[in-house]
């Protein structure tokens, strides 16, 4: 344990993944040669083999394994010695077992040339093992980003005005209720706070009194905020606490699984007692090697790759189609989902602002305001520029251009003067704008003559669905799946969107804790819940729903809260991740089913000493080469 610090916990993750891979890599190439040796001591054993090759054989076999058993498989030792501990039954107690008995007779057997060596069943089984854990541990990182990317919203430093009207560079940590602060186009805010000075309009307008998030980015002009929360008092620190609570409280899947887990590895210690003991009146070393058998027989490598084997092949499946699975267990939740939850802005509509319609009303052409519209914002990064510059192709010349922080911009197009600004601005000019009929979601933005001192035209801005949203909505519905649409927006605004694109339960206006209320109602309410967000606010959702999806262009801390990123941007692709996801499902119990049909049917053999000691691994081994090539089915075309 050490105080929290982004920086050196990136170390230490590093640290363990660069651990993890040296061990990985020690097993499969162990494994690899162990097997080759395997080969010939199976086809000499079966044709018969000189005995001083056979036992020069098991010496390199020795030789090459004992990295594996004493390096590359000390993770499971030291698990394993942690549980016992704990006076806890984990599942690295029997596989400790397993490996290192079997290494131990193995070498036992090599020193006295007598009995059978298991080094490529161990040596294999380590491998396989190992790769899941790497699997288990890239998850964990990721989920622990979460708490991270929040905490990185906030800038290290903050400039503070003095008294006197001057600037002081000072830790974010420092200030105190009631500072004022500067904070620059571009830069994020330091703490909750209210603006004294400037103005910032879209995406989302702020003027003087209103209240404005620590973490979020002041994008336009620069304003003077007075602190007004800090530390734990914070919006983010709240939503920090609500994204700990949500990853902290188990979905009821996950609970009956490490219940289950428990019994089944001291159900599979009694057993191997049992047999341990029945053989022991008939001598030790008889014993001893049945026993063995049997740890190899029932070592639940089959099982173990059941699920991750199906996973993996999947993941790969929906990466090439642009849906990234960021942990294991998100393809098998999916498949029991029958909510889906969507945040609206970002996620449902495209997030950003695009133009939908232009009205003139004197002088040039709608072409021509456009042209002269987008030379005035050439130099802007305000979202207004961005779709208007996205329309134009060869732009004007413009000279004197100045622009008035959360007003507009003019300058001269041709030797004659122009301004653009939002209506508001444009009427402080002293120029007459009638007023507007404004849907939901609309913003307008107008240019005029600054010369002539009369209105050109008028630009009409709106952040629409989605193209493909309807069509992956309507598909999700034909699944069995009920659509909800959650939101902290407009209500109105809400209701338009889930009118147009067919979703009847809809809720706007929600704060992020409502958000979670909701979720929470679904679950206790025994629905299997899917969320897709993209933004801070999604967060707590995010981690507490069962599985989640965060947005390609979504926040970082949206991601790092989420299960699934869907870095198409395509919406059509989500409906596709629910069939590949019950497919998945299907294939997990499959492989299940042969897994515990097969010790079901090869333990009583074992039990009863008719499995011979390279039959148990031969047989360990195809159960295993089973599941995997019954998991690559999922490779098998493209999902449609």
């Amino acid at each position: 344990a050490h105080p929290f610090d982004p920086a050196r916990q990136e170390q230490l993750q590093k640290k363990e993944r660069a651990q993890a891979l040296k061990r990985l890599a020690v097993a499969g190439l162990g494994a690899m040669q162990v097997m080759m040796l395997a080969v010939a001591l199976y086809a000499g054993e079966a044709q018969g083999m000189d005995e001083s090759l056979r036992n020069f054989m098991r010496w390199v076999s020795l030789v090459i394994a004992a990295p594996v058993i004493l390096y590359a498989a000390w993770p499971f030792y030291r698990s394993a010695w942690q549980d016992l501990k704990r006076r806890r039954a984990g599942m690295d107690v029997p596989v400790s077992l397993a490996i290192s008995g079997g290494f131990l007779a193995s070498v036992w057997a090599t020193v006295t040339g007598a009995g059978h060596v298991y080094y490529d069943s161990v040596t294999m089984f380590t491998f396989f093992l190992l790769v899941g854990r790497y699997l288990e541990m890239i998850a964990r990182h990721r989920a622990g980003q979460a708490a991270e990317e929040l905490v990185r919203l906030l800038p290290d430093t903050a400039t503070r005005l003095t008294a006197d009207g001057g600037e002081q560079v000072v830790p974010v940590d420092e200030l105190e209720l009631g500072d004022r602060v500067l904070v620059r186009p571009g830069e994020p805010i330091p703490a909750d706070g209210r603006v004294l000075e400037g103005r910032s309009s879209l995406p989302v307008a702020r003027d003087c009194g209103d209240e404005v998030i620590g973490g979020s980015i002041n994008v336009e002009s620069p304003l003077v905020i007075e602190v007004i929360r800090v530390g734990a008092d914070s919006t983010l620190s709240a939503i920090l606490r609500l994204l700990e609570r949500a990853q902290s409280e188990k979905p009821s899947i996950a609970r009956q699984a490490d219940r289950v887990a428990g019994w089944f590895v001291l159900g599979l210690l009694v057993v191997a007692a049992g047999v341990f003991v029945w053989w022991l009146p008939q001598g030790i070393e008889k014993a001893l090697w049945i026993t063995i058998s049997v740890l190899v027989v029932t070592c639940p490598c089959a099982l173990s790759l059941a699920t991750p084997a199906a996973v993996t092949a999947a993941t790969g499946s929906l990466t090439r189609l642009g849906v990234l699975t960021t942990r294991g267990h998100a393809l098998e939740t999916l498949a029991r989902a029958d909510h889906i939850v969507f945040d609206k802005t970002g996620t449902l509509t495209l997030g950003r602002l695009r133009l939908v319609r232009i009205e003139t009303h004197a002088g040039p052409d709608e072409p021509e305001c456009l042209r002269i519209a987008a030379g005035l914002e050439r130099q802007s990064e305000h979202p207004v520029a961005r779709a208007l510059l996205a329309r134009v192709q060869a732009l004007p010349e413009v000279v004197e251009v100045e622009a008035i922080p959360g007003k507009g911009i003019r300058g001269r197009v041709d030797g004659r003067l122009y301004w653009i600004g939002s209506p508001d601005s444009v009427r402080a000019l002293g120029i007459e704008v009638p007023e507007f009929e404004r849907a939901p979601g609309e913003s307008r933005v107008c240019l005029v003559d600054a010369e002539g001192r009369h209105l050109l035209a008028s630009f009409v801005f709106a952040d629409s669905p989605r193209p493909e949203a309807r069509e992956a909505v309507e598909a999700l519905c034909a699944q069995g799946l009920k659509v909800v649409l959650l939101s902290g927006d407009d209500p109105e605004v809400v209701a338009r969107v889930a009118d147009e694109l067919g979703i009847g339960e809809y809720a706007g206006g929600l704060l992020p804790e409502d958000k979670l209320a909701r979720l929470e109602d679904l679950q206790q309410a025994g629905h299997v819940v899917a969320m897709v967000g993209d933004g801070v606010n999604d967060a707590p959702v995010l981690a507490r729903a069962q599985v989640s999806i965060a947005m390609g262009s979504g926040s970082g801390i949206a991601h790092a809260s989420a299960d699934m990123v869907l870095l198409s941007e395509d919406l059509r692709h989500l409906p596709q991740a629910v069939r590949m996801a019950r497919r998945t499902l299907a294939i997990i119990r499959q492989n299940l089913a042969w897994a515990v049909g097969y010790n079901v049917v090869a333990v009583p053999l074992a039990a009863a000493g008719l499995v011979q000691p390279w039959m148990a691994a031969i047989g360990m081994s195809a159960s295993s080469l089973i599941v995997v090539l019954n998991a690559l089915r999922l490779n098998e075309g493209k999902e449609r």
